[in-house]
């Protein structure tokens, strides 16, 4: 069974940074954060595929940068803004846009 654990959350001030991660039980082609704000809906952040191609929301583009090796990803968060406050995702999966395996998520606040 595949297994995901993300670390990395928590309370940051706006301009301030923080680093996600997330460990797979084994590699996947394709990986990506999303996240979801209340009352909103799941968003991608970013992914990642194994060559190391990436996408990014135009919310973050700039801010945030994605790497990975074969079975970690992690997710730079710089200049945080408070509208990046959500709970993050990570999730992974043989091609990009069909996310197989999701983690439990890990909550992100930020403070203006």
């Amino acid at each position: 069974q595949v297994q995901l654990v993300e670390s990395g959350g928590g309370l940051a001030q706006a301009g301030g940074s923080l680093r996600l991660s997330c460990a797979a039980s084994q590699s996947f082609f394709a990986m990506c954060w999303y996240r979801q704000a209340p009352g909103k809906q799941r968003e991608l952040v970013a992914a990642i595929t194994r060559s190391g191609s990436t996408k990014y929301s135009d919310y973050v583009k700039g801010r945030f940068t994605i790497s990975r090796d074969s079975v970690t990803m992690s997710l730079q968060m710089n200049n945080l803004k408070p509208e990046d406050t959500a709970v993050y995702y990570c999730a992974v999966g043989f091609l990009v846009g069909n996310w197989r395996y999701w983690g439990q998520g890990t909550q992100v606040t930020v403070s203006s």
